[in-house]
């Protein structure tokens, strides 16, 4: 089958992912010991890859059982408590979270520390238990509201103070629509509006992807979305292509590609989240021309 196969230039991981990946490699290419707590990219064969080359992977309560050695802590970041029990341990923290994320934390504190004494709230727009809403959460000792969705918004006390944040790979359209929900309740219930803050704190270089992924998708008569099952911002990403293109389709790896999705002569496009490594969107489009 003849497909015309094109790679989208712009996906693929983000500068944090990189800077984690290439710190991981750095120490394993040198021989030393490594383990990462959490997943260092949320891609089933990315961390293959790099457990191949000798990469540990542990979780929070597994961090308590290392003793001495080398501990990544990922770009998604990691709140107080992980740096304690790494100090605790004689852990030798390569710190790789992302600067974006590092400025995030920074603002949650500040935040927390000037609204809290009015009774005030700090909400986080996230996905609950993912490891950029846990550690931001952490920053303040787990005192924050995270909000899923706009049913969310039943958690908040909107004649308080409230300042809201996004985890940085959101949909920047639904945070706004949130946001503005938000403030139309407190103006109803006739809370203080000048009270409320609403910060965008969503990363440009995520955000800036989705009108190019918009043409993208729409350019083509097939998308291949691939990306991991874990990924955030693969679902948002990969949403958005739907919408746009009905003849989406998401994968994790070529293994799951069904002839059937394709026409003689037709028009595909390969695409992927942050987490999405350029070595897997070739290798999409290699099993592509084989068809």
């Amino acid at each position: 089958m003849e497909l015309k196969i094109e790679i989208d230039s712009k996906s693929g991981f983000c500068y944090g992912v990189v800077r984690a990946i290439e710190q991981a490699e750095k120490f394993l290419s040198s021989g030393e010991s490594l383990t990462s707590l959490g997943s260092i990219v949320h891609n089933s064969s990315e961390l293959k890859r790099l457990e191949k080359r000798g990469l540990k992977v542990v979780d929070s309560s597994g961090l308590n059982n290392i003793a001495g050695g080398n501990v990544l802590f990922r770009a998604h970041g990691e709140p107080p408590q992980s740096y304690e029990v790494a100090k605790a341990n004689s852990l030798n923290v390569i710190d790789c979270t992302c600067p974006v994320v590092l400025k995030l934390q920074e603002r949650v504190r500040d935040s927390y520390s000037k609204i809290k004494p009015e009774g005030g709230t700090v909400a986080i727009f996230g996905k609950k238990g993912h490891a950029e809403v846990n550690g931001l959460a952490g920053q303040v000792g787990g005192d924050v509201v995270i909000l899923q969705s706009i049913a969310d918004i039943e958690k908040l006390n909107l004649m308080a103070p409230l300042n809201i944040f996004s985890q940085t790979t959101k949909d920047k359209d639904h945070y706004r629509e949130l946001c503005k929900e938000i403030e139309r309740r407190i103006e109803a219930a006739g809370g203080p509006i000048d009270k409320f803050k609403a910060f965008n704190t969503i990363c440009g270089q995520v955000s800036s992807r989705l009108p190019h992924l918009r043409e993208f998708a729409a350019k083509h008569n097939v998308i291949i979305f691939v990306s991991g099952a874990e990924s955030s911002n693969g679902k948002v990403l990969y949403d958005l292509c739907k919408k746009v293109n009905e003849r989406s389709y998401k994968i994790e790896s070529s293994t799951e590609i069904n002839r059937d999705w394709f026409n003689e002569g037709e028009s595909v496009g390969i695409c992927g989240a942050t987490s999405t490594p350029s070595w897997q969107l070739e290798e999409v489009a290699n099993y592509l021309s084989t068809l």
